[in-house]
């Protein structure tokens, strides 16, 4: 008996890195998986293959699971809800999706191209609203879904050279938010996940330094893809259906419950604010609160436990 016997999952992003390890242990635990992966390059943009589905669905079968392949665009509204039919087709249903399915094209904000920025916001913010449009109706009537999606430290903490994917990324904890609020009375969840792993996509990381170097290789040798995709099934489970409108991380063996953006310090004046005793008194009096620039403020540190 697994963990999602009975279940149907449609997996994006499925014919690599964190998608191929949810695909294949989705499987392991029980459940009849679509297998969805556009087939294309880390940068998106080219003609893609249906191989990497394909390929994933092949090796669930040979271990005696039931998955078939999908290789259209999470960017395709219409292609979507294709895939949910098929789901329901194949398998009879649909119960949660995982949606990893991304692409990177980094580059420092003021020389970022509209292309670089349309094409990441594409994939990842339109791509999570279609995934989840495209299935929520279905998810309320059945009362039963859930969805594993994915933000990034990129977009919680900041990283320079990633203001595409990090606007992307904060705008899918923002609607996950309010999935999981709208869908509550319907068993419908919604969660994140920030990934910490080792993937074809963090490999185009620059090394610039012998810092970056060792950083890069601790991710590369301490986190594993299999790692994010083990809690992000466990996510899908029924026993799993009080958890919902959270932002996790999975660093490794550690998983990471973020706060989510709340007030921390106030200050009022009862006869009002200028711009002179805004910046003598009420910007001194906040500046407690402020969060610094560097990436580890207030978090924790890099480096895997």
């Amino acid at each position: 008996m697994g963990v999602l016997d009975g279940k149907v999952i449609l997996i994006t992003g499925g014919g690599n890195g964190i998608g191929r390890e949810c695909a294949l242990q989705a499987a392991a635990a029980g459940a009849k998986v679509v297998v969805n992966d556009l087939g294309g390059s880390v940068t998106g943009g080219d003609e893609g293959s249906v191989g990497p589905a394909q390929a994933v669905a092949d090796e669930i079968k040979a271990a005696g699971g039931e998955a078939v392949a999908n290789s259209d665009s999470v960017t395709d509204f219409a292609a979507v809800k294709g895939m949910i039919e098929q789901a329901k087709d194949e398998f009879g249903g649909l119960h949660a999706i995982i949606n990893p399915a991304g692409i990177l094209r980094d580059g420092m904000f003021h020389k970022m191209s509209e292309a670089d920025w349309d094409a990441v916001i594409d994939v990842h913010l339109r791509g999570a609203y279609n995934v989840t449009r495209a299935s929520v109706e279905l998810f309320r009537e059945q009362q039963d879904g859930a969805y594993v999606l994915f933000t990034s430290t990129s977009g919680i903490i900041g990283n320079i050279g990633q203001a595409n994917y990090a606007a992307a990324k904060m705008g899918v904890a923002g609607l996950s938010r309010i999935i999981a609020m709208e869908g509550a009375l319907k068993n419908v969840r919604s969660n994140v996940i920030a990934p910490f792993a080792w993937t074809r996509m963090i490999a185009t990381i620059p090394v610039k330094d012998e810092a970056s170097a060792q950083r890069v290789e601790r991710i590369r040798t301490r986190m594993r893809a299999d790692q994010v995709a083990t809690f992000a099934v466990s996510l899908c489970s029924a026993a799993a259906s009080h958890v919902t409108g959270q932002i996790f991380g999975v660093r490794g063996n550690e998983v990471v419950v973020f706060d989510q953006p709340r007030p921390v310090r106030s200050v009022s004046r009862i006869d009002g604010w200028t711009p002179e005793t805004l910046i003598e008194h009420g910007l001194p009096a906040l500046k407690g609160g402020f969060m610094g620039l560097e990436a580890t403020a207030g978090v924790f540190t890099w480096d895997p436990v």
